[in-house]
């Protein structure tokens, strides 16, 4: 392995935590100061089936988004080794010992000599274990530096960040605090990142909370609801923020559309008043449950608007749960998070900092 390269491994407490936003974020930002990176993802968790693109065939879906996003060759990029799912963890098992991935990935970081390998790890400090591949046994085994990202909704997530400091030692050369609630910003700066630091926890990213980060498309969600599309088939790149379910009357439920911003509403396939309402509002898609479809003035109205109808053989609970499900797993796979992520990248981290930790000389730009 080179001794010229540095390894940065990029973890977190739980799955989940904007990892993907970090890697990419940091990318960007290391590019644009002129530093020469590569990329990989040892345990992934979505396949690329995709044959377009060298090299990315069989990857994770992540690495083929940020190497087609970044502009990485194939020589810039390390294999996934193994994917996590229920599938390889059950052949794990029926081995009956775990399976040691450490000579592959020390092999897989052994070519093609750059100053710096990120490399994002499992959803928390203990997956991959199985297969040698957790953060700490992969950081032990490149000899790499690990940088946490951790949602830091409340001060609680101090314990947490210190425990993982007990945990990985020296290792952790710093934090990455994501999904910060806006109030909470100046009390980041004036209170939780000097104690942070004052207990060996160096701070090298504050991003705040994004509605836009935690979008959902129109598209994702046809795909998760299983939905037929009735009107503006083309608007699927439509991104949802919010969800909201009109069950009530008509008056109460134009009060309540207009507190939300870019929302999905679930009512009923019979409320037709309700469907017009949301119509009138900051709506990018109505989901009609109940197996009745919308009369011809709604699909009119929604298609003279741009507003996709879909339709879902659910009843309102589980479509909702599925909703809130894909909320809760948003990807960055979309060009307007990856603008998004770019312009916050300016501020959000500290990469002099950084790379001071890392001690790798800040490039010269010509």
């Amino acid at each position: 392995m080179p001794r010229s390269t540095k390894h940065l491994l990029i973890g977190s407490l739980d799955s989940y935590s904007g990892k993907s936003t970090a890697v990419l974020g940091l990318a960007h930002s290391l590019q644009k100061h002129g530093l020469d990176i590569a990329y990989g993802k040892p345990v992934g968790t979505f396949i690329n089936e995709t044959p377009t693109g060298v090299g990315l065939c069989g990857l994770d879906a992540d690495v083929g988004f940020l190497a087609n996003t970044l502009n990485l060759g194939g020589d810039r990029l390390r294999p996934t080794l193994v994917m996590l799912n229920q599938d390889s963890l059950s052949q794990v098992m029926t081995e009956g010992s775990p399976r040691n991935y450490t000579p592959e990935l020390q092999e897989s970081m052994a070519s093609h000599a750059v100053p710096l390998v990120l490399l994002e790890g499992p959803g928390t400090l203990e997956e991959g274990y199985l297969y040698g591949l957790s953060l700490h046994q992969m950081a032990e085994a490149i000899d790499a530096a690990i940088i946490l990202v951790i949602r830091f909704h409340d001060l609680t997530s101090v314990d947490r960040l210190l425990v993982a400091k007990e945990r990985l030692g020296d290792r952790l050369v710093g934090v990455i605090l994501n999904d910060v609630p806006k109030p909470m910003m100046p009390q980041m700066t004036s209170l939780v990142q000097p104690f942070l630091e004052s207990h060996g926890v160096p701070v090298v990213g504050l991003l705040p909370h994004s509605e836009i980060l935690k979008s959902v498309s129109v598209g994702e969600l046809v795909h998760r609801l299983n939905a037929k599309v009735l009107c503006a088939k083309e608007r699927m790149d439509l991104m949802v923020e919010t969800l909201f379910i009109g069950a009530m009357n008509v008056n109460s439920a134009l009060e309540y559309f207009r507190q939300g911003h870019n929302m999905a509403i679930v009512t009923g396939g019979d409320r037709a008043d309700l469907q017009l309402a949301a119509l009138e509002t900051s709506t990018q898609c109505l989901i009609l449950t109940g197996h009745v479809n919308p009369s011809a003035q709604i699909l009119a109205r929604a298609e003279e608007m741009e507003i996709p109808i879909l339709t879902v053989d659910l009843d309102t609970l589980s479509t909702v749960e599925i909703i809130e499900h894909a909320f809760a797993q948003v990807r960055l796979h979309d060009g307007s998070k990856r603008e998004y992520v770019f312009r916050l990248s300016e501020d959000a981290f500290y990469i002099d900092r950084l790379l001071n930790l890392l001690q790798i000389p800040l490039p010269t730009l010509v």
